[in-house]
């Protein structure tokens, strides 16, 4: 071993093999106890971060979001479950977590992201989620979301002067 570090999820190692002087990396962290999810149909399966990772994944695609902030919010996801201490969590609680994660980072991710998990069954329902979203937010994005269009007051439809972000 050359070099051990510490890390935000863990340990990162420098290693050389001996045969062939090669240098690799390992990273180490500590294994936790296993987390069941609760499904709607009741079955029961183990947690896995890649299921959050790959659903933030889809709702931020084509949107303004690095892939390291969508990491950072799955990571923060998984540690928050773990922190609960319970061994089985509803899916409920996870997807309602991922919600509030992504309607601070974009809010079409959100929507995105709500469509599917609240599984809205009709156009109605959707626009109801969109203008309370809108009603929240007053033309304010999520801070890691970049203005699509300058500032145009959205009710009067012309140009905000003398404002800065």
């Amino acid at each position: 071993m050359l070099d051990s570090r510490e890390s935000a999820d863990g340990v990162r190692r420098r290693r050389e093999c001996l045969r062939c002087n090669g240098r690799y990396t390992t990273y180490e962290r500590v294994q936790t106890g296993n987390v069941f999810v609760i499904k709607k149909d009741k079955r029961r399966e183990q947690f896995q971060k890649a299921k959050i990772l790959n659903g933030i994944r889809k709702a931020c695609e084509k949107r303004p979001v690095s892939e390291p902030l969508i990491e950072n919010t799955a990571n923060e996801i998984e540690s928050e479950l773990y922190a609960m201490g319970k061994t089985e969590i509803p899916s409920a609680i996870i997807g309602d977590m991922v919600m509030a994660k992504l309607k601070k980072i974009d809010h079409i991710a959100y929507i995105r992201f709500a469509s599917i998990y609240r599984d809205f069954a009709d156009i109605t329902r959707l626009k109801q989620e969109v203008d309370n979203l809108a009603d929240v937010s007053e033309n304010t994005p999520p801070s890691a979301q970049l203005p699509l269009l300058p500032d145009i007051n959205v009710k009067t439809g012309n140009k905000v002067s003398g404002r800065r972000r």
